[in-house]
């Protein structure tokens, strides 16, 4: 009931379109930290790779 009166404007806060609109929102920033945190991890190891092979030249 609460949840009808919501999507009718009848009593404050997000609708149920809200809710799931930042339920997919949050989902989709957890991911992009996620491949952030990977991208990071594969660009330092690539730096050092780099910078070992110049140093062994």
């Amino acid at each position: 009931m609460r949840q009808s009166e919501g999507d009718q404007d009848l009593r404050a806060g997000p609708t149920t379109d809200e809710r799931e609109r930042i339920t997919a929102l949050e989902r989709e920033v957890r991911e992009l930290r996620q491949a952030n945190e990977i991208l990071r991890k594969a660009s330092a190891y690539f730096a050092m790779a780099e910078l070992d092979r110049r140093s062994r030249t």
